[in-house]
């Protein structure tokens, strides 16, 4: 009775995936990746979320009231008019945020408390259709700043991680990503004398 409780808390924290499901793959290593960071005591900083939320949600407001807005069509022309150029506009605004601001990031996170840098990291990953070369980079949140460190990363096959039953094992992958956040942590600059 025992064996199978055990067994079963097992099978409850493996990690398994499609591996024939290539965003599958991506967001279970992702996932992983977050947890791995957060780990390490950097707090993940979730204002660009928030903003893309809020934004999200003004946009969808503005198509409900172009939707629901109470007089007919040939009256409220320059309404509805005025509604579709906003909707335009803000969703283009998104699109901008998400292109320059977000780009492959997977994670932002606040500086490490207690250290002397001023950036949190970004943390971002890739992993190319048809490829099973999976990238992980770490940057910093403000590369222009005095404190940033040096951008790095690793690229190795995902094959490395996953059992042929795609079974994450944790244990690799974990030990790949935490060598890659003291790695960037060594290339932080140190203070001038």
């Amino acid at each position: 009775m025992e064996e199978e409780k055990k067994a079963e808390s097992t099978n409850k924290n493996v990690k398994k995936v499609n591996l024939l499901d290539h965003n599958s793959i991506k967001h279970m290593l992702d996932e992983s990746v977050s947890d791995i960071v957060t780990s390490r005591g950097y707090k993940e900083d979730v204002r660009l979320s928030n903003t893309k939320l809020i934004l999200g949600t003004v946009i969808i407001a503005v198509a409900l009231v172009a939707q629901f807005y109470n007089k007919k069509f040939p009256e409220n022309r320059d309404f509805l008019i005025g509604c579709i150029a906003l909707y335009v506009v803000l969703n283009g605004v998104m699109q901008l945020i998400m292109y320059t601001k977000e780009k492959n990031a997977i994670l932002f996170t606040y500086p490490l408390e207690g250290s002397f840098t001023s950036t949190g990291l970004v943390v971002s990953s890739k992993l190319p259709r048809f490829s099973d070369e999976y990238t992980l980079t770490i940057d910093s949140a403000d590369p222009k700043s005095i404190s940033a460190g040096k951008s790095v990363q690793f690229t190795k096959s995902v094959t490395q991680w996953f059992t042929k039953e795609g079974v994450l094992v944790e244990g690799l992958f974990w030990k790949d990503v935490e060598a890659l956040v003291k790695d960037y942590a060594k290339e932080e600059p140190k203070k001038k004398k």
